[in-house]
């Protein structure tokens, strides 16, 4: 990662290398949920080129700071939604099961 501000702290554009809309997108969204936050958006340099640029302007925070809350934030999200899948196919696996036992009994 790159970071391009060094004088103003709540100013930045950060440069993530081999990345594409998968993470941008998620990342924007998650930082535009953050009150901290005036501006935040992403764009790519070229189609054929795997580079994401993140820019984000706070209302005083350190911008790298709200960026790392931010992908923090997206990690739980995907730790929460992974956990509420697992759990729901378990859940549907171990009733499947048991309509098969209720039908092999008949």
């Amino acid at each position: 990662m790159e970071h391009s501000s060094v004088q103003d702290q709540c100013n930045g554009t950060f440069s993530l290398a081999d990345e594409d809309h998968t993470l941008a997108n998620a990342l924007r969204f998650s930082l535009n949920q953050d009150p901290r936050v005036i501006l935040c958006g992403y764009s790519i340099p070229h189609p054929s080129e795997a580079r994401v640029n993140i820019r984000v302007q706070t209302t005083g925070d350190p911008a790298v700071e709200v960026l790392k809350d931010a992908c923090h934030d997206l990690m739980l999200m995907c730790e929460h939604t992974r956990s509420t899948f697992d759990q729901a196919l378990a859940k549907f696996k171990s009733e499947k099961g048991m309509k098969a036992m209720k039908l092999g009994k008949k």
